[in-house]
């Protein structure tokens, strides 16, 4: 789930970067490699619209053949999917807290882009919520 397909096209003298899945994240640089590096950055702004507002994030499509994916870290991922399925089962923080024997602050943490988590507090979560995380090395 971590690589969104990113869309590069020349746009007069810059480089112009969307996202099918993702359309809030939109940005262009010098060159294509700059362009790529602001993608990152525009994706992972855009992931907090979505956490802001309490809406699903949209999960990545196929690539084309030859396009070029942008992966998330995997901690943003990881939020992503803890988010997606705590409003796929309309789970309250102050829920998913109880579930876990914790509080609302730091279940509100774990669904903070901005707040580093452990990987094993989001397995957690997602356990309370009948999923678990899957990690593979490719």
């Amino acid at each position: 789930m971590r690589g969104y397909p990113v869309n590069l096209r020349k746009d007069g003298k810059f480089f112009l970067a969307t996202f099918a899945d993702i359309p809030e994240a939109i940005t262009q640089g010098d060159n294509r490699a700059h362009a790529l590096a602001m993608a990152r950055e525009a994706l992972e702004t855009a992931m907090e619209f979505y956490f802001d507002d309490h809406r699903p994030v949209p999960m990545p499509s196929r690539p084309k053949r030859g396009q070029t994916v942008v992966e998330l870290p995997p901690s943003v991922a990881a939020k992503v999917l803890l988010l997606n399925e705590m409003l796929r089962q309309k789970i309250r923080p102050i829920e998913l807290a109880r579930r876990i024997g914790s509080t609302k602050q730091e279940v509100n943490r774990l669904t903070d882009l901005r707040h580093p988590t452990k990987i094993d507090r989001i397995d957690l979560a997602l356990r309370a919520l009948g999923k678990h995380l899957v990690l593979e090395a490719a």
